[in-house]
């Protein structure tokens, strides 16, 4: 066989698999409707910036499961608060960067779905909620549907609330409860059944506050771009140096008291609101 006649049956293939590859391509291909200057215009493809931070939220939410299923539960809880600080982090560079996407937007749900939603309950359960038999593992999927239901609410409520303040505990701030809860009584290798009952009671009031309407500050209205008194630098470094003392206790205490200030300032709020009583 000639060269010429042998480079010529290999064209026929180059050529198939051009057109598989840009078939391939074009079909896959995101495209959306996008508002600029005042006119709708259809935009093709993704940010990949943004999305790089969501996929390593994903990422690490999917691997605490791994590490949970595998008994490292200390690998697993701190894998979700990573996947917390990636979550916090790709909206705002979407916001600094102007790349914010409706396709970002529902990625960055499903993300917050699994990091949030099902890590956390499957961590919980794996580790001590299934040692309580039935009630264990209902607590566990009550407590990954209310992040559903959570999740879904905020999307559709988007734009109509006061940024001020979140509707309901936000789901990475129940995550971080649950996961801060699995990291410090594994540490203490707590497995008498009183922890067990407290177990079920984070985990299940974690959900339930997360489909509530007690309001909980977002802090979305903190300037990080402005000057602030020293004194606020200052108490950040003190912050960094109490945590590293003892991470889990530190950090459970921490998301406790956020937790916990929600239910407090709706209770304060309603006795202002009673009349007085002589």
């Amino acid at each position: 066989m000639s060269r010429d006649s042998h480079h010529s049956e290999q064209e026929p293939d180059q050529h198939n698999d051009e057109d598989l590859a840009s078939t391939f391509m074009r079909e896959s291909e995101v495209i959306e409707e996008a508002e600029e200057g005042g006119q709708k215009i259809r935009r093709k493809g993704v940010y990949l910036l943004p999305n790089l931070f969501t996929t390593s939220a994903l990422f690490s939410g999917f691997f605490a499961m791994v590490a949970a299923v595998n008994g490292d539960f200390t690998t697993a809880s701190i894998a979700i608060f990573i996947a917390m600080v990636l979550d916090g982090l790709d909206g705002r560079v979407a916001r600094l960067t102007n790349t914010q996407s409706d396709f970002g937007a529902e990625y960055d749900s499903l993300s917050d779905m699994l990091s949030f939603g099902v890590a956390p309950g499957l961590v919980a359960f794996i580790w001590i909620l299934q040692d309580i038999g039935k009630t264990g593992w209902v607590v566990a999927f009550l407590y990954v549907a209310c992040a559903a239901l959570r999740l879904a609410r905020f999307n559709v409520q988007v734009g109509s609330v006061d940024k001020k303040w979140f509707i309901g505990l936000p789901s990475p701030s129940a995550a971080a409860l649950v996961a801060a809860s699995v990291w410090t009584f594994h540490s203490f290798d707590a497995d008498a059944f009183g922890y067990k009952l407290l177990m079920l009671f984070v985990v299940g009031v974690a959900g339930v506050l997360m489909v509530s309407n007690i309001r909980y500050y977002s802090f979305k209205d903190v300037d990080l771009k402005g000057p602030v008194p020293f004194v606020f630098l200052l108490a950040v470094v003190l912050g960094f140096v109490v945590i590293s003392i003892e991470p889990s206790v530190m950090l459970l205490l921490l998301f406790g008291a956020y937790v916990g200030s929600g239910p407090v300032m709706a209770l304060t709020r309603k006795l202002k609101r009673s009349p007085s009583t002589s």
